[in-house]
C-alpha cells in the first residue's frame, strides 16, 4: 500500500520496523541494553540526545509499536501544562480500558521550563507512561536532575555519510515511499554531494533530494545533474547551533588546538566555526584571550599580531577578513607556548581578594603635598635610575604581609627563557644587597 505522496519525502521515508532503522549501531546493536530492550518490549524511561536529523523521533515511534504502546507525542516548542495533563488523561483512559502502556514522547524537551518539566514526574513515577524525551541540548543542563534521574539518557550521534547514502539510495528506489516511480536517477559523485550537503541530518538530505527532484522533473529531466545539484545544494550551511553545546565544543577544540601547538587543528576548527556562521567578532576576541593565556611572553608578537588581525578583520570585513584571523590563529598555534602570566594573574587576584585592603608602604606612596611629605610619603624611596643596572638591589614593593611573594615564574620557552634569566640575576642582587 503507498503512502500520501502529499506528505514530505522525509516523513514518508520515516523507518517503521527497527530492521530499517539506519544508523546509531553503538546503541542498536545485539547486546546493547536499549537494542535487547526494544526487542523484548521492555520499557523504560529514557532521554534521546543527539543532533537533528539523528532520528530521535523515529526512535521512539519504533520503541512504542514494539511494546504494542500508544503513542503521544507532544513537542515542548507549542505544548503546555494542559497538553501535559490531556496526555495523562488519555494514557489512565488507555491503562484503563485497552490495558496497554503509553510512551508519552516529548520533542524538544529542554524548551520546557522547570515546573513544566516537574510536572511529568508523579506519572512517571505511578506508572501512568512511559517518558521519552528528545533533546538537541546536553541534558545535564537542560533537563532537571529529578527527571534525569527517572530516565537514562541515551546518545544519538549524527549520521555518517555512509548512513546517508543508504538512506538516499532507499528514497530513490523505494516505490511505495520514496521516489521509485519516478525512476530520478543521480550519479555516485552527485549522491555523495547531498549526502555531505546534509552534515549528518538525514531529515535534510531528504528535503535537499525531494527538492532537487522537483527542480529536474520541472526542467522535463530524470536525472539530478551537476546544474541541478549546484542550484539545491548553494548556500547550505553546517550544523551550528550559536550559543548552544556545539558552539561551546568547537571553540573548545580551537582554543586546545591552539595550546597544542596543532597549527591544521586549529586552521580547520576556525573554519569549522567560521562555516557554520560564527561571529567574527566573537572569534577575533577569543583569539586575543589564547594569546595572552597560553602564549603570554613566550612570545609577546603573539597579542599583538592577535590584535592586528581583529583590526584587519573589522576594516575589511566578510569574506576578505577572515584570512587575518586564519593567520593569527596559525601564529598562535606554532608560538611557543607560556601559561605563566595566566597562573600569576589569578594567583595575584586570589592574594587581592583573600587579604582586602592591605596598605601600601609608606616609601611607595606619592607625596605631592607638605602634609604628605611631614607623613615620611616616599621618605625612603629609591629611585631605580639612579640604582647599579637600574635596580634597586633588595627594595620591596609589596604590603608588608606579602613581602617576598612570588607569582610570575617564567617557563623554559621562547623569550621567557631570557626573562628568567634576567629575573634570577635580579634576585641574586636582592640576597648580596643584605636588605
Amino acid at each position: 500500500m503507498k503512502d500520501d505522496l502529499t506528505k514530505p519525502l522525509a516523513d514518508r521515508m520515516r523507518p517503521r520496523q527497527l530492521d530499517e532503522y539506519i544508523g546509531q549501531q553503538h546503541i542498536l546493536k545485539q547486546g546493547k541494553p536499549l537494542y535487547e530492550a526494544i526487542l523484548s518490549g521492555h520499557l523504560h524511561s529514557m532521554i534521546f540526545w543527539g543532533p537533528p536529523g539523528s532520528g530521535k523521533t523515529t526512535l521512539a515511534r519504533i520503541i512504542a509499536q514494539h511494546s504494542d504502546a500508544e503513542f503521544i507525542p507532544i513537542s515542548a516548542v507549542l505544548a503546555g501544562v494542559k497538553d501535559i495533563r490531556d496526555a495523562v488523561t488519555q494514557a489512565k483512559q488507555t491503562q484503563k480500558e485497552q490495558h496497554r502502556p503509553t510512551v508519552l514522547f516529548v520533542d524538544e524537551v529542554h524548551r520546557f521550563n522547570k515546573s513544566q518539566q516537574d510536572a511529568f514526574l508523579p506519572h512517571v513515577e505511578d506508572g501512568t507512561f512511559y517518558f521519552v524525551g528528545a533533546t538537541t541540548e546536553n541534558p545535564s543542563f537542560a533537563l532537571n536532575n529529578a527527571l534525569l534521574s527517572r530516565a537514562r539518557v541515551y546518545v544519538l550521534n549524527a549520521l555518517t555519510t555512509d548512513d546517508l547514502l543508504v538512506v538516499l539510495e532507499q528514497a530513490l528506489t523505494d516505490k511505495a515511499r520514496g521516489l521509485g516511480t519516478l525512476e530520478i536517477t543521480m550519479a555516485d559523485p552527485i549522491k555523495l554531494q547531498f549526502a555531505q550537503a546534509a552534515d549528518g541530518d538525514a531529515r535534510r538530505l531528504l528535503n535537499l533530494l525531494e527538492i532537487a527532484a522537483e527542480l529536474a522533473l520541472a526542467n522535463g529531466e530524470r536525472e539530478i545533474a551537476e546544474p541541478c545539484a549546484a542550484e539545491v545544494l548553494s548556500g547550505g550551511v553546517r550544523r551550528f547551533d550559536n550559543q548552544g553545546e556545539e558552539f561551546y565544543n568547537q571553540i573548545s577544540a580551537l582554543h586546545k588546538s591552539v595550546r597544542g601547538s596543532s597549527p591544521d587543528a586549529a586552521l580547520y576548527w576556525l573554519c569549522r566555526m567560521m562555516d557554520g556562521g560564527c561571529d567574527l567578532t566573537y572569534l577575533a576576541r577569543r583569539i586575543v584571550r589564547m594569546a595572552s593565556e597560553d602564549i603570554g611572553n613566550a612570545d609577546p608578537r603573539a597579542l599583538q599580531i592577535a590584535i592586528n588581525a581583529w583590526e584587519a578583520q573589522e576594516r575589511l570585513g566578510s569574506p576578505e577578513g577572515e584570512l587575518s584571523l586564519a593567520q593569527a590563529v596559525v601564529y598562535l598555534a606554532c608560538a611557543p607556548k607560556s601559561n605563566a602570566v595566566y597562573l600569576a594573574y589569578n594567583a595575584a587576584m586570589r592574594d587581592a581578594k583573600q587579604y582586602g585592603s592591605l596598605s601600601v608602604p609608606v616609601h611607595l606612596r606619592n607625596a605631592p603635598t607638605k602634609l604628605m611629605k611631614s607623613l615620611d610619603y616616599g621618605k625612603e624611596y629609591r629611585y631605580a635610575h639612579d640604582e647599579p643596572e637600574a635596580y634597586a638591589a633588595g627594595e620591596n614593593y609589596f604590603p608588608d604581609e606579602l613581602t617576598g611573594s612570588t607569582y610570575y615564574r617564567p617557563v623554559a620557552r621562547g623569550l621567557e627563557i631570557k626573562i628568567a634569566e634576567k629575573l634570577k640575576h635580579l634576585k641574586e642582587l636582592d640576597k648580596n644587597s643584605g636588605k
